[in-house]
């Protein structure tokens, strides 16, 4: 076999949150002689607004960029949303808008000037502005200084440990300077269309499950008669669904399964051409994603979403490729035919320092988005690793790219067609990083385990306030497509001004998770007793002793 094949089969894993700087930023430095453009070796920071409470204590006016020792940060998590992004990315924060929420920002929405360039000093105004409107007071110095914390490889063994046993691209850049949905969409679609004229938020989300009718990647290997799956961690209800609910509706009971899938289809070299991976994204995190928040319980301040670790990623990234590196079937995907691409959907407001450049629209003729937004800058950069045998060992990859490179990469390789969208017809594909005449061995890939990571937990007497940003987010959308095609749900969603708590939360995604992606696993006739006993012992968790 050579090199030609490395691509026959594609594992394409999207993680949470992160940016290059923050997770890779301690990668190379000028020491290693490598091209990597990371915070070594620079003077990098982050002015503090007048208007901030807390100054700097040694006057300076700035926060620096520095190594972190809380794998939870941000806590709480950072703005991500369209308007938090423009504040970070260019320094303007209206003033009518400081220390305002998704409930009450306004226009012109911190946008800048047509033609702009981004500054990248408004990551540490932004977030004591979130902060503010998250807690109801100013953070302290120590508290809006971790925006600019950064982490090395020996805090993030195995994200790390990849990059440098084979190839990192130190300048992708995710598609859109805002959420999830809209970088999860360009990563299988090219363009994210819940709104007729472009969606820029997550929400609201009945306009993705009802109307982002985009064709999908997934649509179009169909079609070519090539195959595909989606693995889910941990029995969640697939974003992946609900952001393409149009497009796919029509194969959740078929293409959706759980992850222990992958790994025993991974092992019997049964692995269909193309392959996403969805980390556990609602309920705890394995996923690199910050801290959804905390809440104050009797008189305790806790954190309520401990798997937001960074630990929590890490431990699903070792599974997983230890999963990939075990492909030695003879016939079907095996490692040396199957290329395992690591990627994220967006930086959700952590600080990188490399500003991102403008785009073309998917649709240029197409009006103004969501918040005025016509979809013709990208957001910044976000960390990329292809793994391969056929990748030279320690690679950098200068070269701009964004996630519709995957989509340029595939359509060339596979012979897939024409463009999806202006976007990925403009991007750069990657398969040049296929370099080696012959493979490295995978017995003797050098990538360091996983650290411990913190066990999931919910606090009973506040599990309301420990379901992830997204799974808030989702969940109203769910209810009303269920609804419509006469889901049974528990009864107290019929009240509208409901109450959504964890244990609610558990009964909708079972019962939603049953009806519309029966192969799921624990989410279909397994899922609602498992939850039954979940929420049990949660609640015995909560007693007293004795």
């Amino acid at each position: 076999m050579d090199r030609s094949h490395a691509m026959d089969h594609v594992v394409l894993v999207i993680f949470e949150n992160r940016s290059l700087d923050n997770l890779l930023g301690h990668l190379y430095g000028p020491e290693d002689g490598k091209t990597f453009d990371g915070v070594l070796g620079k003077d990098l920071s982050n002015p503090v607004p007048e208007w901030a409470e807390h100054q700097p204590p040694d006057g300076s006016g700035q926060v620096a960029v520095f190594v972190g020792t809380d794998m939870d940060a941000p806590n709480p998590d950072s703005g991500e949303e369209y308007y938090h992004t423009s504040t970070q990315l260019f320094g303007i924060l209206d003033e009518h808008n400081r220390f305002a929420g998704a409930d009450t920002i306004a226009a012109p929405w911190n946008a800048p000037a047509e033609g702009a360039t981004p500054t990248m000093d408004g990551f540490v105004a932004d977030y004591i502005s979130f902060f503010t409107w998250e807690k109801g007071r100013q953070p302290t110095y120590d508290e809006y200084a971790k925006i600019m914390q950064c982490y090395t490889p020996e805090q993030v063994p195995v994200l790390n440990g990849l990059a440098r046993e084979f190839g990192v691209f130190d300048h992708w850049f995710c598609e859109v300077p805002s959420q999830t949905f809209m970088n999860r969409s360009f990563w299988t679609a090219a363009t994210c269309t819940p709104l007729p004229t472009g969606g820029t938020a997550n929400s609201p989300i009945q306009h993705w499950i009802k109307d982002n009718t985009a064709e999908t990647l997934f649509n179009r290997l169909e079609s070519l008669g090539k195959t595909w799956k989606v693995y889910v961690l941990d029995g969640q209800i697939p974003l992946t669904g609900v952001i393409h609910w149009p497009a796919l509706r029509d194969r959740f009971a078929t293409n959706f399964v759980p992850f222990e899938e992958f790994e025993k289809d991974a092992a019997a070299g049964t692995l269909p051409d193309f392959a996403l991976i969805e980390p556990n994204l609602l309920l705890g995190h394995g996923d690199y994603h910050p801290a959804a928040g905390s809440a104050l319980a009797p008189g305790v301040d806790l954190q309520v979403d401990p798997p937001s670790s960074i630990l929590s990623g890490e431990a699903f990234l070792d599974r997983l490729f230890t999963a990939y590196r075990s492909m030695r079937s003879e016939t079907g995907a095996n490692v040396w035919n199957t290329t395992l691409f690591i990627g994220w959907d967006e930086p959700g407001g952590t600080y990188d320092h490399v500003p991102p450049g403008p785009v073309p629209a998917p649709d240029a003729s197409a009006p103004a988005g969501q918040f005025d937004f016509r979809f013709d800058r990208s957001g910044y950069r976000v960390p990329a690793i292809v793994v391969s045998p056929w990748v030279e060992p320690g690679s950098v990859y200068n070269e701009e790219h964004r996630h519709t490179s995957m989509l340029a990469t595939l359509r060339e390789r596979w012979g897939l067609g024409e463009p999806f969208t202006q976007r990925d017809a403009a991007a750069k594909p990657f398969d040049y990083v296929f370099s080696r005449e012959t493979p490295t061995d995978p017995d003797g890939w050098d990538v360091p385990n996983a650290q411990p990571a913190p066990p999931y937990h919910v606090e009973w007497e506040s599990s309301d306030k420990s379901l992830s940003t997204l799974g808030k987010a989702a969940i109203p959308g769910v209810i009303a497509q269920a609804k419509a095609k006469a889901v049974p749900l528990p009864a107290e969603v019929e009240d509208p001004n409901f109450h959504l708590t964890t244990e609610l939360f558990y009964d909708i995604q079972a019962l939603v998770g049953a009806h519309s992606w029966p192969q799921m696993g624990p989410q279909g006739a397994d899922m609602v007793a498992r939850i039954e006993d979940l929420k049990k012992a949660l609640h015995d968790a909560a007693q007293p002793e004795g």
